[in-house]
């Protein structure tokens, strides 16, 4: 009996415990949310919460555009040492800044899937306008070499199309941090505390860059150099997409949200499609036909094409147009000329009838040298050969 009760109380000891813990894991699943873990921060719950599922969709999207930029840079750096074309090593550098403004894009979505607080509402006020100002400068940049190089045929230095890209970005620099300097430092004013209508103001100056690279793109469709202008098309196509994106997501951040009364819920998930749509549109329709046309070999534009029927002929001429002979040669050439006419009257070929096969022989004893032999011998007549008996060239 004694070991029956040891028993007993030793099974209600396990039972009370598996009890306890049961109770406590379901508290805990409780506060967390579903497919996070436990010991997860509340401001980072978007990223695994099952039940807000666009946190995860937009971050696994982005995460793929992250590793598609750095591969594309990835390739131009294996290639660089292999691009020998002056027309296509030259924009390399406004390259990588694209490239590295769209990485940009693709990082800043992740501060709009957490939840906000003064450091990355900050670093949202910031970064959005000056990202996109890089993209743009860099895409305007584009346009100026690829206008240059349909009409003229030569592209701008590359320490120019960079310079011009980083010049035009700094300005939207200066604008996002005096919005920044004058409401939460001069005005003590919360980081977190903006209108919608503020944050698109301060975005004018990117949206005139957007609207003035598409007006100034079309120009590339127009210069005699046409392999350029597939690059054209491709950039114009980017801009095309680049401002319906910029005009959907505006029209719902600042007055979609608030018809549906989902402004709060519905505000980061707007902002942060938009930045994950605008980087697959740079990715797909700019940086990769540019760096696969970059890798390309270059081709030769004068090479001729002997399939191609289409082209001009090549202009037939005798050789006598080509290379100037000697003016004894040609008095020697006249004369057999003479002679040979003379040969066939005397033959019976009068009235172009052939008659009977001629005894005389048609070809008379002077040496004339062929064109091939004058060529040989320096442009000048070469004399006969001591065994020459009667034979001749003409």
């Amino acid at each position: 009996f004694v070991v029956s009760d040891r028993k007993m109380k030793t099974y209600r000891a396990i039972g009370f415990f598996l009890l306890f813990v049961i109770s406590y894991g379901s508290s805990e699943n409780s506060s967390t949310s579903r497919g996070c873990g436990l010991d997860l921060l509340p401001q980072y719950v978007y990223l695994c919460d099952l039940d807000a599922i666009w946190g995860i969709v937009v971050e696994a999207v982005a995460g793929a555009g992250v590793l598609t930029t750095l591969l594309l840079m990835l390739i131009l750096l294996v290639r660089l040492p292999f691009i020998k074309d002056k027309e296509k090593k030259s924009p390399l550098g406004m390259h990588f800044l694209f490239l590295f403004g769209t990485l940009g894009l693709f990082g800043l979505t992740f501060a709009f899937i957490i939840q906000e607080d003064e450091m990355v509402c900050s670093t949202r006020r910031f970064l959005w306008g000056v990202i996109f100002a890089l993209c743009f400068s860099c895409l305007l940049a584009q346009a100026w070499r690829l206008r240059r190089l349909v009409r003229h045929g030569k592209s701008p230095s590359g320490w120019h199309l960079a310079g011009v890209a980083i010049c035009l970005m700094l300005v939207q620099v200066i604008i996002a941090t005096e919005w920044l300097i004058l409401t939460v430092v001069r005005d003590n004013k919360l980081a977190c505390s903006y209108e919608p209508m503020d944050f698109a103001m301060a975005l004018i100056y990117v949206m005139f860059l957007m609207v003035f690279t598409m007006g100034f793109s079309l120009f590339t469709l127009c210069g005699k150099f046409k392999k350029w202008k597939k690059n054209g098309v491709c950039l114009i196509i980017t801009l095309l997409f680049s401002i319906l994106i910029w005009v959907a997501w505006m029209t719902m951040y600042l007055f979609g949200n608030a018809e549906l009364k989902r402004r709060d819920k519905w505000s980061d998930p707007t902002l942060a499609i938009a930045l994950v749509t605008s980087g697959w549109v740079f990715v797909i329709f700019h940086a990769i036909p540019e760096v696969h046309c970059t890798i390309l070999p270059s081709q030769q534009e004068n090479t001729p094409n002997y399939f191609d029927t289409s082209q001009p002929r090549m202009r037939e001429t005798a050789f006598e147009e080509d290379i100037q002979l000697p003016r004894s040669y040609m008095e020697n050439k006249a004369f057999s000329m003479d002679e040979h006419n003379a040969a066939l009257r005397t033959a019976g070929f009068r009235n172009g009838s052939l008659g009977s096969r001629p005894s005389a022989p048609f070809r008379s004893n002077v040496y004339q040298p062929t064109e091939m032999a004058v060529v040989l011998n320096g442009g000048t007549i070469p004399t006969a050969p001591p065994s020459y008996t009667g034979r001749h060239l003409w």
